[in-house]
Order: C-alpha cells, then sequence, then structure tokens
C-alpha cells in the first residue's frame, strides 16, 4: 500500500519481498551505531522483523515504519514513517538511509511527507523524535522540519534528545 509520494520518491507499506534491503539496511554501521543492532543476519531474520515490527504495527495503529522507493527507477534507499513505542506517550518519527543516499535531500522530503500523513489521515497532533546527542545530522534535520527539543530521555540503555512536533493551527 502506497502511504504517500513526494516528486522524488514513493513510500509505501513493507511487504515480504523487501526483506533484502531490510537485511542491508540494519546491518550499516550508521544504523546500527545511532539506531540498533537489531541482530538481523539473514532473510529469515528480516522477514520475522518486518512481520513483527512494521507490519504487526500497521495492523494495530494504521501506521508504521514504511520501505523509501526512488520514483524514478523503484529502488529501495530507506525507511520512514512513524513508530508506537510503549515508552513514549506518542508516535515518533523514524527514519533510515542507506548511505549512499544521504546529504541529497531524501531524508528531510521523506519525513515532510510523513509528517503530513501523521496530522491529516492519522490525526495525530504530536509526533516526538528521539535520537541520540551525538548523531548531529539527526538533531540538525528534526529541528529543520519543525521540532523541538523537549529534554532527554533515556531509552533502550542510552541518552537520546527528545524533540517534539506539533502541527501549527
Amino acid at each position: 500500500m502506497i502511504v504517500c509520494e513526494t516528486t522524488r520518491l514513493v513510500i509505501r507499506h513493507f511487504e515480504l519481498r523487501d526483506a533484502a534491503y531490510v537485511l542491508a539496511q540494519l546491518n550499516e554501521a550508521s544504523f546500527i551505531q545511532f539506531i540498533a543492532d537489531k541482530q538481523v543476519r539473514s532473510i529469515i531474520d528480516a522477514e520475522k522483523y518486518l512481520k513483527d515490527g512494521p507490519m504487526a504495527s500497521y495492523d494495530k495503529f494504521g501506521f508504521g515504519l514504511n520501505i523509501v522507493l526512488l520514483k524514478h527507477s523503484g529502488a529501495p534507499i530507506g525507511m520512514c514513517g512513524l513508530l508506537k513505542r510503549t515508552e513514549l506517550e506518542y508516535p515518533d518519527l523514524g527514519y533510515a538511509l542507506l548511505p549512499k543516499y544521504w546529504g541529497k535531500g531524501y531524508a528531510t522530503e521523506a519525513s515532510k511527507a510523513i509528517l503530513n500523513n501523521a496530522i491529516n489521515i492519522h490525526k495525530k497532533n504530536v509526533v516526538l523524535g528521539v535520537t541520540l546527542a551525538n548523531n548531529q545530522t539527526s538533531n540538525c534535520l528534526l529541528t529543520r522540519l519543525g521540532f523541538t527539543q523537549n529534554g532527554i530521555i533515556e531509552l533502550y540503555g542510552s541518552e537520546n534528545n527528545l524533540y517534539e512536533y506539533r502541527p501549527s493551527s
């Protein structure tokens, strides 16, 4: 299911056929450093991750992480979507791109589309952002998107900057 499209991107729900991309993304050094080591080491692990993570979230909440594809080629370049963590009151924006697609504005483009979807389709008045303090790129991206830092939160054994986005009325 297509969640949204931008000028350059198609953002759609993950499907099991995306397992090879997931395996590559979750084993990128930057993903492990700045997000987590999800212990996904095989296509079978990636399929389980998809079923237990994004696909379960679609069923439970109507949203979740999505695959981000280049519109002109259909190539998978990243993931972006809303996550609902039990530790947080509101959903948070999650995103990761394969490193060769960094610095081209894709994360900003995908994140703006997902925020628009969160507000207009899912009727969310608050979206959070969580990132490690030393992840300068993500801290800058959240600020550029209009998030304001709202303290620090311990999550999964690390201190993270906590951001909040509230759409202007």
